[in-house]
């Protein structure tokens, strides 16, 4: 069938959202407080600017007539359903969201969430990671998520401990280095 003929999906469902894993069912949504910020920050900037502006793109589009091969219509309300999916994807995370502070365990050489963590692996390549929530996961930036392999292995170990992490290439000795925490302010 042409794709012409084919309704689009309302999309009411959040399972569009692919980015970032599920929550483990019973668990928080741990947060460092920088996270929670970016985040309600995030949703501010959708629900006072991006959405009331493609609103009024929406309706000047409408006034102009035939909907139908309306460009501008019919892209804006494809944008409006996506900021609105955008929207509730993001009140559902901060109404689940536990802010932790890891300034708390400041100056400790044991690890939990929000520690920076360097460890070096039986090659002898040093990696250093930061365990934050799930919303916050950023990879290449060495932000890793809590419910990580990794940092499962990592948590609760202290500097100088040897942990062993299991991975789909086989078991993984790794020796942790450094273990700090962001300053209170």
């Amino acid at each position: 069938m042409n794709k012409a003929f084919v309704k689009e999906s309302d999309g009411g469902d959040d399972d569009d959202e692919i980015a970032l894993p599920a929550i483990p069912a019973g668990s928080k949504n741990y947060m460092t407080p920088q996270g929670h910020q970016r985040i309600k920050d995030e949703l501010l900037q959708l629900i006072d600017v991006d959405r009331p502006e493609v609103v009024r793109i929406v309706s000047w589009a409408a006034s102009n007539g035939d909907r139908s091969e309306n460009g501008d219509y019919l892209y804006g309300k494809k944008r409006l359903r996506e900021i609105d999916r955008r929207i509730r994807f993001l009140t559902k995370r901060l109404d689940l969201a536990e802010v932790v502070d890891p300034t708390v365990h400041h100056g400790s050489d044991q690890i939990f969430f929000g520690a920076t963590v360097t460890y070096e692996n039986q090659r002898g390549e040093a990696h250093t990671v930061t365990i934050v929530g799930i919303d916050e996961l950023d990879p290449l930036n060495g932000k890793i998520s809590w419910v990580s392999p990794v940092a499962r292995t990592l948590t609760k170990a202290r500097e100088g401990d040897e942990v062993v992490l299991q991975t789909p290439s086989g078991i993984e000795q790794l020796t942790i280095l450094e273990v700090s925490y962001p300053a209170p302010e």
